[in-house]
């Protein structure tokens, strides 16, 4: 996970155009990043690539608050970025603040 001491923050939407349980992507900086939004209002980030073979994880859905790869519906921890099968690597997770109605997304650098 990036930390907050070596992020900097971007405005990517508004909370209202993510929709409840869908992912949407967004480039910020040097980094695609997928976005969601939980049924009980919490948004978070991760990065848009799927470790296991490079799926889009934005066109994904969510299963509670883990985030659905499209491919092959590995389940990805948007806290640790960890997925639930063996052998692959998490995918990196990045802060969100939401201020006001504007969601922002925090990269390196």
């Amino acid at each position: 996970m990036v930390t907050l001491e070596t992020v900097r923050f971007a405005p990517v939407c508004g909370v209202a155009d993510l929709p409840v349980g869908l992912g949407r992507a967004f480039v910020v900086g040097d980094h695609s990043v997928a976005v969601f939004r939980t049924r009980g209002g919490k948004v978070f980030a991760v990065a848009n690539e799927c470790p296991h073979r490079g799926g889009p994880l934005a066109d994904g859905m969510l299963a509670g608050e883990q985030v659905v790869c499209p491919l092959h519906a590995f389940r990805f921890d948007p806290a640790t970025g960890a997925c639930d099968q063996p052998s692959v690597c998490p995918v990196p997770t990045y802060p969100v603040e939401v201020v006001g109605d504007t969601v922002r997304v925090g990269v390196p650098g």
